[in-house]
């Protein structure tokens, strides 16, 4: 689960949320060099949301591995409404109960957009259904958006959804890994800028 490179707009600490913002010349330099990583895992298949932030990002992954990506609506960052647009603060000083009762993990329509569980319901169908397709012990890279990855991943996991803000977000063009385990997905790298490493004495 690869996240999009930096924006005008997250340099700014703006609520991108659907807008189709464009990668800044740092964003696509982060694209190329996590391209040249990721490549390394040897991925069987790459989609993308089709927002030009992320579609950007995993053409640079397309570039290095040859590989098509396939581009769904599902995979794109959550809508927000009016808060898009709006900095950090701006969205504290207008919508301050709101910004509050989504902090305290509250199913919240931030600026009348969508709930996280409903970007859950839409993109995690898209991430297990492009899963389903993988040959045994492949690997899907997923690229997507900071607040959509990270409710995918609470999803995958199965957590309550008032915790999966606890997952933290993503940094710039960093991203996490999902492994299937005997009881189901397991969290096995997250916010990684480097390839994993084994995890080795798993339980102490």
């Amino acid at each position: 689960m690869w996240r999009h490179g930096q924006t005008a707009w997250n340099v700014e600490r703006r609520f991108q949320g659907s807008t189709d913002i464009v990668l800044t010349e740092t964003g696509l330099a982060q694209a190329r060099r996590a391209a040249r990583l990721l490549a390394a895992l040897k991925p069987d298949a790459i989609i993308a949301s089709d927002l030009k932030r992320a579609a950007t990002t995993a053409a640079e992954l397309s570039a290095v591995t040859g590989l098509e990506v396939a581009h769904d609506a599902g995979l794109r960052e959550t809508y927000a409404g009016q808060w898009q647009g709006l900095t950090h603060e701006e969205i504290i000083e207008r919508f301050g109960e709101q910004y509050a009762a989504w902090k305290r993990g509250e199913p919240v329509r931030r600026g009348g957009g969508e709930l996280e569980t409903e970007v859950a319901e839409r993109a995690a169908p898209v991430v297990l259904g492009h899963a389903d397709k993988l040959p045994d012990g492949g690997t899907l890279v997923v690229v997507s958006h900071g607040g959509t990855i990270r409710t995918t991943i609470g999803r995958l996991l199965g957590l309550e959804s008032r915790s999966w803000e606890a997952l933290g977000g993503l940094s710039n063009c960093c991203w996490s890994v999902l492994g299937e385990g005997a009881r189901g997905w397991r969290l096995l790298e997250h916010n990684a800028g480097t390839l994993p490493e084994p995890v080795l004495g798993d339980d102490d």
